[in-house]
């Protein structure tokens, strides 16, 4: 709204001097203000001195695409603070000039929400005045977004990322500040961590490095009512609350034929392992437990075999942990026994003897991380096929914030860049 509403009212300007006190209450001498201090008065209502631009109480609603602006109205006044929040206590950014003439809101205001403004000024004797005003903002006529904060809450390996689903594309700069400031993500212990952008719906979160063990993290977004551009608003989103388990970490040596399963950085168990033959290699990097299945079957054309090539397979693999989307699994090989240890068979994925794929199927959880070395297979992707997120080192990372200083994204070889091969 562009006009400016002013409050006027009786204004409280004249201090009764000591003088005149001592003459009308010959009892004995009266002190001025509080303990003698003329600025301790009690402050006077500043209605009559500021106007600003929000509707007074003919049932009008602020519009949420406008900053607030607070002016002194008396030119011999100035504003000397401005406190504004609304009803869900966030506080609204802004700027005061130099001289005290005038106060605008510098963050966007929400959409369909009450705020609460205190306003304080000094008139031309310094003595301090005050205003509380409170006005509501209209409600939100354009799209909504909403943001689906991942994963579920419960206990996760160290690995794990956070994720956030928007419900509409973000393409915009600007508006994906707006979306990422909303986002938060606190541990205890406190760690250093990103968002980054994979595409214009989706957002990862993680730390620099992996998780701390038995920490506690809480995802949440304030972005209700905020507006992101001038087609979408923020909506409400649930928070998420997780815990990170034991820092446990499965190592697959590729060349050596053999997993090393660490547990809070002490070695677990050593595994003899078979990894993807020749044409089907595993792949090298840092991967994350997705899913665990009991049982699945597996066949070959769901890999691009043919039905009809030697090479094709149909049958039930047991205590099966996933950690790609394309079907790269720890699994229980009962049928490669006699070359765990020694020789690379498998289409892919990492096989072991029956009791040792049921022992690492019960110690994972998911999040634990997966990291092979020493394959002639390729890297893992960072994202699209499971959690390869770790495979970026810190810098190319936090390129793929909406807030990073360099405004310009990660490049195709920082995408590339991968973490060091450590556990």
């Amino acid at each position: 709204m562009s006009h400016s509403v002013f409050f006027r009212g009786p204004r409280r300007r004249t201090v009764v001097g000591c003088t005149l006190l001592l003459i009308t209450l010959a009892a004995g001498p009266v002190a001025c203000g509080t303990d003698g201090d003329p600025l301790a008065v009690h402050p006077f209502d500043a209605a009559d001195d500021i106007s600003y631009n929000a509707p007074d109480d003919n049932g009008k609603k602020a519009d949420p695409d406008k900053p607030l602006e607070i002016t002194a109205s008396d030119s011999d006044g100035r504003i000397t603070d401005v406190t504004a929040v609304d009803s869900r206590g966030r506080y609204v950014a802004g700027e005061l000039t130099a001289d005290g003439s005038r106060w605008h809101s510098t963050s966007p205001l929400a959409a369909g929400t009450h705020y609460l403004v205190r306003v304080s000024i000094e008139d031309e004797d310094g003595l301090p005045g005050r205003k509380l005003l409170e006005f509501d903002t209209a409600a939100p006529k354009k799209k909504l977004l909403n943001v689906a904060l991942g994963p579920e809450a419960g206990t996760y390996g160290v690995g794990q990322p956070v994720t956030a689903e928007l419900s509409e594309p973000v393409k915009d700069k600007a508006s994906r500040a707006i979306v990422e400031r909303s986002l938060k993500v606190e541990s205890a212990p406190e760690v250093e961590g990103s968002w980054y952008w994979v595409n214009d719906k989706e957002l990862h979160y993680r730390p620099k490095e992996y998780w701390p063990a038995h920490a506690t993290v809480t995802v949440s977004s304030s972005l209700a009512g905020v507006k992101v551009s001038d087609r979408l608003w923020g909506a409400d989103s649930k928070p998420v609350r997780l815990t990170t388990g034991d820092r446990l970490i499965a190592v697959t040596d590729a060349g050596a034929h053999r997993m090393t399963v660490y547990k809070n950085d002490e070695v677990l168990r050593r595994i003899p392992v078979t990894t993807g033959r020749p044409g089907y290699d595993t792949r090298n990097g840092v991967k994350v437990v997705i899913a665990k299945q009991p049982a699945v079957r597996m066949r070959g054309t769901t890999i691009g075999i043919s039905s009809s090539s030697n090479d094709s397979f149909d049958l039930m693999v047991y205590w099966a942990a996933r950690v790609t989307w394309s079907g790269e699994y720890v699994h229980a090989a009962p049928w490669s026994v006699g070359f765990q240890g020694y020789r690379n068979v498998s289409h892919g994925c990492t096989g072991m003897t029956t009791g040792n794929a049921h022992w690492f199927f019960n110690t994972v959880r998911l999040g634990d991380i997966v990291q092979v070395v020493n394959s002639r297979g390729k890297q893992m992707d960072p994202f699209g096929n499971g959690y390869g997120d770790w495979n970026l080192d810190w810098d190319a990372w936090s390129k793929g914030s909406a807030l990073a200083p360099d405004k310009q994204g990660p490049s195709a070889a920082d995408r590339a860049r991968l973490r060091p091969q450590s556990v």
